[in-house]
């Protein structure tokens, strides 16, 4: 399945407590489920005014639609075309 990286804006978003980061995450995990197994969540990070997500999915547009349902921005969305690391050196 294709992996894609969304660019989400949310401004002070390095600010969320714990319990925001909980609750923007049930509610991610809520529309997940109602997509069906073709759109899945890997993992995020949260920057000081975005939040990076790494997702699994059959096509863009089911990521633009977890975002749409859950209300959260996607104002950019890059396919993974490779990933590299420190051992791609060896």
């Amino acid at each position: 399945m294709p992996k894609f990286l969304i660019e989400r804006e949310i401004p002070d978003a390095g600010k969320l407590t714990d319990r925001d980061l909980k609750a923007i995450s049930q509610k991610s995990c809520r529309v997940l489920k109602e997509l069906g197994p073709q759109v899945q969540w890997v993992q995020s990070y949260v920057t000081d005014d975005k939040l990076y997500c790494v997702y699994l999915a059959t096509s863009e547009e089911l990521v633009r639609e977890h975002a749409e349902r859950g209300g959260f921005p996607a104002n950019r969305i890059s396919r993974i075309s490779t990933i590299i690391d420190p051992t791609t050196a060896e």
